[in-house]
């Protein structure tokens, strides 16, 4: 029965994955990204990143591939050489900067995982989680607290929230869980509860030169 579940197909098409472009010390890290990419194949779900085939990247894209969905690798074209080493899994699209790449990868997602990571996934993370309460988009984002990887973060937010600079409804637009099939379960069954600062607002990409396409709401 909990594998009929699994099976069944999920609300979302595709989900985009933050994460290091470094293993981590720890094997669990390795093993949760590679865990969070099988369970993104048992759910028929496609995989969009950030390019690279080196760390955790490597590992959840790799395993995502392996399983046979269709892998998005959003990169600039100067991360190329420190980020792509090897062959590359999937379709890799080489874009002009940071910016272009997030704004490419939050169009072709339906939700957003951080695994572990350093100030990049950081910078993603949280600034998807700003679209979200600015009413960007209404796409869920979820942390993948592997070992309480994310607890001090998690301990910060509550602590904004406390002193007043995190509205406490804007609190739940971050989700988390410690494993893979906990955290996707509570993204699909996620619906915003916050007030967003304008409604219905489409990012307007063309003030970073960018074309009217990166439409990044559902």
């Amino acid at each position: 029965m909990e594998r009929e579940s699994e099976a069944k197909a999920s609300r979302f098409k595709r989900v985009c994955v933050f994460c290091g472009s470094s293993q981590g010390k720890k094997a669990s890290y390795q093993e949760a990204a590679i865990e969070l990419g099988k369970l993104l194949v048992s759910r028929n779900i496609d995989l969009v990143y950030g390019g690279g085939s080196i760390g955790l990247m490597g590992l959840v894209s790799q395993a995502v591939h392996d399983g046979g969905r269709h892998v998005i690798g959003v990169i600039p074209k100067t991360l190329m050489p420190r980020e792509l080493t090897g062959e590359t899994v999937g379709e890799v699209k080489a874009v002009a900067d940071m910016h272009q790449r997030k704004a490419e990868m939050a169009k072709h997602s339906d939700a957003f995982i951080a695994l572990p990571g350093g100030y990049g996934t950081l910078e993603e993370l949280l600034e998807v989680i700003t679209w979200a309460q600015l009413g960007i988009h209404d796409k869920p984002v979820g942390l993948l607290n592997v070992d309480e990887y994310y607890n001090s973060l998690l301990s910060f937010i509550d602590k904004a929230v406390e002193e007043g600079f995190i509205s406490p409804s804007a609190r739940h637009i971050i989700i988390s869980a410690p494993n893979a099939k906990e955290l996707v379960k509570k993204l699909e069954e996620y619906v915003p509860r916050h007030e967003r600062v304008a409604s219905k607002l489409s990012w307007e990409t063309e003030q970073f030169g960018y074309s009217q396409d990166y439409d990044l709401s559902r």
